[in-house]
């Protein structure tokens, strides 16, 4: 016999019911439901997260330079022109008739969509502007920045400083990406301008005036604002809903007066008057970004074994102009005091290296203000998992609408810091706890500042659209105020006439 054979009157075999059947094979499948689950969550929740959010993989490029490379090898020239986008001076008619079509369509999206604009996808258009001001510069840089001998006059890197305001390429290269490629969800192209909340500009301000000479540049500089201006768009809304990286404090300073009611991409406001003039940066318009970091990625792997022996450390030019002054001051103070690490350098490639190794071993990390409140040193300790103290009275920091500083950062008067002794003493006084928590929040933190490609959610790119979206119906209230209000009148709003911000230490928490 080939095998046993069971009919339904055998006296060896009963035929089970049904329903212990499907139990025994819910139950089977149970089982090996929660034995893989187990296998493909062996690692604990948090080193998961750390692992996906914040380790950079081959798959994500947070080198602007490695970055640039792929982006021109891929698009090397534009291919299209903006469906929209005119290359000639517009009219008055022409500025009314897309502000018909504008208001056409805001007023469809009032009544179709439960929660515009507060919570809808912000909708841009991204100009198409000539190659000499997006990818010419692009490719200016990418062939000329091996040249380390390059300089400014106070001895920095010329193309270290354009990558660390390189901003206006991380948004622009998630901007114009398919959207198949793209993980942000918060902000969409549009390309018809009378679909869009806000319009991008992009022009590399940064790299120009780096690598231009001045008069080219100057040129330059103002056949952009021609073109710009000549939208019918920008006509519309005087520029209050366009969005022009200006990230370097040096860079469009001859023509920014003619665009002062754009919203402004910058790294702080520097309300001393040394790079902005009164009234052309206010924190209802425009919006800090962060430098991109010049260190790599402390990630979990580095934190879990860094060897933090040095209580405070800072390496950096130690004399500087304006506000900058302080550091002198902060150095002589501190230089030779135990457990202190003070060192003079500059952002070249053993200045990276150098200034990395020194934030990885220390506790703390002095951050007083440059030329400008601001430094690119704030976000490499950030990522190297340091814990800034702060020496910056008029500092405004990104994303603060989001992100608590207090969190991962102590911030200390400059009148306070200048006192023989006192900054140490504060240091020591903070105990073990909270520095633990701190660091914890620093680890945590660090994907907001990591620029990349592409962009991550909650990412630098990804919190700048969050900012936005808070901003957009401030933008489209003084947008609609501007074009009723008699021109010249005195209840045309403006914030030129407030106060300086003063960053105050607060208590210690």
């Amino acid at each position: 016999m080939a095998g046993r054979h069971y009919t339904a009157t055998s006296t060896t075999f009963k035929p089970r019911s049904p329903a212990l059947l499907f139990l025994l094979a819910f139950l089977t499948l149970t089982l090996l439901f929660y034995i893989f689950s187990i296998s493909s969550s062996s690692s604990p929740p948090s080193t998961r997260h750390v692992i996906t959010s914040l380790n950079p993989n081959s798959n994500i490029d947070y080198s602007f330079v490695t970055s640039l490379d792929k982006f021109l090898t891929k698009s090397p020239r534009s291919t299209t022109d903006g469906q929209d986008t005119v290359s000639g001076t517009t009219s008055v008619e022409d500025a009314r008739k897309l502000d018909d079509l504008i208001w056409r369509n805001e007023n469809q999206r009032l009544y179709d969509e439960a929660f515009y604009p507060a919570f809808s996808a912000l909708k841009v258009y991204v100009y198409e502007m000539p190659s000499k001001f997006t990818y010419d510069l692009l490719w200016l840089f990418r062939n000329t920045y091996r040249d380390t001998s390059n300089l400014t006059s106070n001895g920095s890197p010329v193309h270290r400083l354009i990558e660390q305001h390189s901003i206006d390429y991380w948004l622009w290269a998630d901007l114009i990406a398919p959207e198949s490629e793209r993980l942000l969800k918060n902000v969409v192209r549009v390309h018809n301008q009378e679909e869009a909340d806000l319009f991008y500009i992009p022009f590399f301000t940064t790299i120009s005036f780096f690598l231009m000479e001045k008069q080219q540049c100057k040129a330059l500089y103002r056949e952009a604002l021609k073109w710009v201006m000549d939208q019918p768009a920008w006509n519309r809304s005087e520029g209050r809903d366009h969005i022009l990286p200006v990230h370097h404090p040096w860079s469009f300073k001859s023509v920014r007066k003619f665009m002062k009611k754009a919203i402004w991409l910058l790294p702080d406001m520097d309300s001393t008057g040394n790079w902005y003039k009164p009234g052309q940066v206010y924190l209802e318009k425009d919006l800090i970004l962060p430098y991109v970091a010049n260190v790599d990625l402390c990630d979990a792997k580095c934190l879990s074994v860094s060897k933090r022996t040095t209580l405070l450390f800072f390496r950096g030019r130690l004399k500087r102009n304006a506000g900058g002054k302080i550091r002198a001051k902060l150095v002589e103070q501190l230089r030779g005091a135990d457990g202190v690490s003070i060192e003079e350098g500059t952002a070249g490639e053993g200045g990276k290296a150098a200034a990395q190794s020194g934030m990885r071993k220390s506790i703390f990390c002095l951050n007083p203000a440059g030329d400008t409140p601001s430094s690119a040193r704030l976000f490499d300790a950030i990522v190297s998992g340091c814990i800034p103290i702060i020496v910056s009275d008029e500092l405004e920091l990104p994303f603060e609408g989001i992100l608590d500083y207090r969190k991962i950062a102590l911030f200390v008067s400059s009148s306070d810091a200048l006192q023989p002794g006192w900054l140490l003493t504060f240091l020591k006084s903070v105990s073990a706890a909270q520095i633990k928590e701190m660091q914890v929040s620093l680890a945590k933190y660090s994907r907001h500042f990591l620029y990349s490609h592409p962009a991550q959610p909650l990412g630098p790119e990804d919190l700048v659209w969050r900012m936005m979206a808070g901003k957009l119906v401030n933008i489209k209230l003084h947008t609609r105020r501007s074009q009723r209000v008699v021109k010249g009148s005195r209840s045309v709003c403006t914030c030129e006439c407030r106060r300086p911000n003063v960053t105050s230490p607060g208590p210690l928490s």
